[in-house]
């Protein structure tokens, strides 16, 4: 399958799987990496922080800068829209698995 594709389809596992973490507790860009990567999912700094952004954009995640040894670590937590929108991609989500299992 061309890769292009598959990122297509993975990019709405992705977003649900941050906002999980996000909601559990505040998290930043290379922690986010780590955790996508245990998962199998292999990407880049690029690739992820434009996500986030474009997540922040829509309302999903709130970011709070915080100075960690002199450097600006940007926290994402969830918002009330991006819980909403977790917890219907849950049950959309377990319906398909339900399905193609």
């Amino acid at each position: 399958m061309d890769n292009k594709v598959l990122r297509k389809l993975f990019l709405g596992f992705i977003q649900i799987h941050i906002l999980h973490h996000a909601k559990e507790e505040a998290i930043y860009g290379s922690w986010m990496l780590e955790e996508l990567y245990e998962h199998g999912y292999e990407m880049s700094a690029g690739t992820l922080y434009p996500i986030l952004h474009s997540m922040e954009k829509d309302q999903l995640l709130d970011r709070e800068d915080v100075n960690v040894n002199g450097k600006i670590r940007k926290y994402y937590r969830i918002t009330d829209k991006g819980d909403s929108v977790l917890q219907e991609a849950r049950t959309k989500a377990y319906e398909l698995f339900k399905e193609i299992k």
